[in-house]
């Protein structure tokens, strides 16, 4: 793209839009929005297009194939929900959009009032400023874990902590995380191990689940035990799309147990992370190019026209020129007889020598009938040409050779099977008689 500090020349309207996109993209990354789905398209590509809009506007969203197939519940006009998407402007429109990541349905009745309660209130108590928060040692020797030891996301961390940093040691503080009074045990978890002081850095968290799945890291006492820890803490609960209050709290938030491992490890990985970083910004920027090209291939398919309407627009066309050029025929026909009486009249107005025209003709005469009978002798010779090719070309003669001719009551000849529906009369002539039939 030109340079647009120095270079101030006048612009065309791809280079606008493109600038314009790429303003977009570098000053708003992506975001969670929260509002009503209004005119919801699904197209044959499997992408989404609709509109997102609250009380007081509205903007266009697109969710390509590949992420709306990820979606557990099929989403519709008036739904509630909440997505999270890249602002970006798609080119060829001109049109500002949010490119769709993720969608969930917004609310979650009781649970999401009291997780929004108990947020507003440790808030307010400065829990989740960012001046409290510690940062986490950059090459620990001790790492805990905080979690079940039956999880799954356990042996996750054990596994990429091993592969990382063969050399770390790892203390594992077990404790439920899910069900009634986990909350206090995760708590005393965390107490324990700030007592015990055995390691830099202190994991907590588990793997995926429902919003009651994990709610035991959205008590409170949870929340006031990372606060106190005197180790710097790690949450990682759940996926990428899973917020809990022990995430707010903590001094740092991994968007799984896996990433809480690769977080805590040493320069190594951190660089390898970084690398993970840029790989996944140009995958997104190949993912963003392709999305562009799939959105324009939907708005070219909608143009294409049906090569039938095409054939029956060139037919009306056809028949309109064909309609003048029977006007323009008869035109000329009509101006040619106009002139021909008009030179009549003027020859009968010249009134020539009836004597020597008389001889003149007479003339005239013995030539045309000379010029007649030689006229007559090619016309008789020409005459048998043809008479010679109509036998060859004779349907009846083609008969002989076993051919037959189908007709239809009326006498049209039967040319394709739809013209004669069951129970039609028809008539076949052969080289010998006819035989009438009727379709079954």
């Amino acid at each position: 793209m030109r340079d647009l500090t120095t270079r101030p020349d006048i612009l065309t309207v791809a280079e606008l839009n493109r600038a314009a996109r790429d303003a977009i993209e570098q000053a708003l990354p992506a975001l969670w929005v929260a509002g009503e789905i209004s005119n919801f398209r699904r197209y044959d590509s499997g992408h989404c297009y609709f509109v997102l809009k609250d009380a007081q506007a509205q903007v266009r969203c697109v969710m390509f194939r590949h992420r709306a197939s990820l979606l557990g519940w099929q989403p519709s006009d008036g739904s509630e929900v909440e997505l999270r998407g890249v602002p970006s402007l798609y080119e060829a429109r001109g049109d500002f959009q949010l490119n769709v990541e993720t969608m969930r349905r917004a609310g979650r009745g009781a649970l999401f009032a009291a997780f929004e309660r108990l947020k507003a209130k440790l808030s307010a108590e400065g829990l989740f400023a960012e001046e409290r928060k510690r940062p986490l040692p950059a090459f620990p020797r001790t790492v805990g874990i905080v979690t079940s030891t039956s999880a799954a996301a356990l042996r996750d961390m054990l596994t990429t902590l091993r592969r990382r940093a063969p050399g770390l040691r790892v203390i594992v503080y077990p404790t439920p995380v899910q069900g009634e009074g986990a909350g206090r045990q995760i708590a005393r978890a965390i107490a324990l191990a700030g007592e015990r002081a055995e390691c830099e850095v202190l994991i907590v968290g588990r793997g995926g689940g429902s919003i009651e799945d994990l709610w035991s890291f959205n008590e409170e006492v949870v929340a006031r035990a990372l606060a106190e820890s005197p180790i710097p803490t790690v949450s990682a609960v759940g996926h990428e799309t899973d917020f809990t209050i022990a995430d707010f709290v903590a001094d740092a938030r991994a968007t799984t147990p896996t990433a809480a491992a690769v977080l805590v490890a040493p320069d190594a990985a951190r660089l390898h992370q970084q690398l993970q970083g840029l790989a996944a910004l140009l995958g997104r920027a190949q993912w963003r190019l392709l999305e562009q090209r799939m959105q324009t291939l939907d708005h070219l398919s909608r143009r294409l026209a049906h090569p039938g309407a095409r054939a029956r627009d060139q037919a009306v066309a056809l028949g309109h020129l064909q309609r003048r050029l029977a006007q323009a025929q008869a035109r000329l026909l009509d101006a040619a007889a106009g002139r021909t009486a008009r030179a009549a009249a003027r020859l009968v107005r010249m009134r020539p020598d009836a004597a020597a025209r008389g001889a003149e003709l007479a003339r005239l005469a013995a030539r045309l009938a000379g010029a007649g009978s030689r006229r007559i002798e090619r016309s008789h010779a020409r005459l048998d040409a043809l008479r010679a090719s109509l036998v060859h070309l004779n349907p009846e003669a083609v008969l002989e050779r076993g051919y037959s001719i189908t007709r239809l009551p009326g006498g049209k000849v039967l040319q394709d099977a739809a013209q004669a529906p069951p129970g039609t009369e028809i008539e076949t002539t052969l080289a010998r008689g006819t035989v009438r039939s009727n379709v079954a």
